[in-house]
């Protein structure tokens, strides 16, 4: 069980493909390497890179992390479906702050 603590603003690239759905509301989904203590409440600024060109494209959004799935914290199948190490996060696209 995590420690309570306020929620913590996280900066992170997001793939051009995968930046677009998450924009545009129809992703509500990430699955990230669990290495920054990603909790429930917590924001992630997503920054749209283009890996192609190995540059920010200096598109942004906000979402707010609503659940968590992970080996830590698994739902029926997360235990031998997800690597140890990663989660999915379900998202909720924040109003442009």
């Amino acid at each position: 069980m995590s420690t309570p603590r306020p929620p913590v603003e996280h900066q992170l690239k997001s793939w051009t493909r995968f930046f677009g759905p998450i924009a545009a509301g129809d992703r509500v989904h990430e699955l990230r390497r669990n290495d920054r203590d990603f909790r429930v409440g917590d924001i992630m600024c997503l920054l749209e890179w283009d890996p192609e060109l190995s540059e920010a494209t200096g598109r942004q959004v906000s979402v707010e992390i609503t659940s968590i799935t992970s080996d830590d914290v698994p739902c029926a199948v997360s235990d031998v479906g997800l690597t140890p190490g990663f989660c999915i996060l379900s998202v909720r696209l924040l109003p442009n702050r």
